[in-house]
């Protein structure tokens, strides 16, 4: 009983470390991560691509009102996987620091040093009471110095460099598709056909396109650009990954 509750008092306390050096409410952080859908980034030769799962769960709810990819930059975008609503406090805190870096050195501002303030931010609220930690994870995507560069957001503060990984619901397995069948010289096509061969490898092999989000960062041009619906369409259908109702769907309108 005493453990008990002995625990619970470092449940409470963001600033106190247990016994055992572990901070709860950081690790709490992180369960939420995982509750949240999946997100994927993807580092090839020829740029960046992030993809989400929305999982519209109505057919009534717009699927443009779910944010879970943002840009940063005209050279940066972002996916996120936790608290939507902590995920968009990030976000605006990343614009504000890549349009300051603008006007101040006349510049765009470098993704690893975009990450490095998001997650500085992020580490404050691990150290001050009265606060909790974000219970958010975010993929930081976009091209620096002509090379594409791919990070992640613990809740912890701390940044990591990937080449592809995922974050939410489901990462253990897309992350094991992902490093089974990931191609370094691949170009942006190619990265964005593993995404959706990562995601419906969770999903019963098929996805729907009102349920996803994609975007690339293009090395070339160093634009960030949201894949359409129907261009999402387009790739699921030339991979077989496209979800049969959607089949029937098209089939309708065709015949009308």
């Amino acid at each position: 009983m005493q453990g008990q509750a002995q625990q619970q008092a470092y449940d409470r306390g963001i600033t106190i470390f247990s016994p055992d050096g572990r901070l709860y409410q950081v690790e709490y952080a992180r369960e939420a991560v995982k509750r949240g859908t999946a997100s994927i980034g993807i580092r090839t030769a020829e740029g960046v691509v992030l993809a989400v799962d929305k999982r519209i769960r109505s057919p009534l709810l717009e699927g443009t009102s779910v944010e879970k990819l943002h840009k940063a930059d005209n050279h940066i975008g972002i996916a996120s996987a936790g608290h939507v609503a902590d995920a968009r406090q990030l976000i605006d805190f990343a614009r504000r620091n890549a349009q300051t870096n603008r006007l101040r050195y006349g510049e765009p501002i470098g993704v690893e040093t975009l990450t490095k303030e998001v997650t500085d931010h992020i580490q404050q609220y691990t150290q001050v009471g009265g606060a909790r930690p974000f219970g958010v994870a975010l993929i930081i995507g976009g091209i620096e110095n002509g090379e594409p560069r791919l990070y992640e957001t613990d809740p912890s503060g701390t940044p990591y460099e990937w080449k592809a990984l995922a974050v939410g619901a489901d990462r253990n397995e897309i992350q094991q598709y992902l490093e089974d069948n990931y191609d370094e010289g691949g170009d942006l096509d190619s990265g964005i056909v593993l995404a959706l061969e990562a995601l419906a490898s969770v999903n019963d092999g098929s996805l729907s396109p009102d349920g996803l989000g994609m975007a690339t960062v293009d090395a070339e041009s160093e634009e960030y650009v949201e894949l359409t619906k129907d261009e999402i369409g387009e790739y699921l259908d030339d991979q077989d990954l496209l979800d049969e109702g959607d089949d029937e769907d098209d089939a309708d309108a065709d015949e009308e």
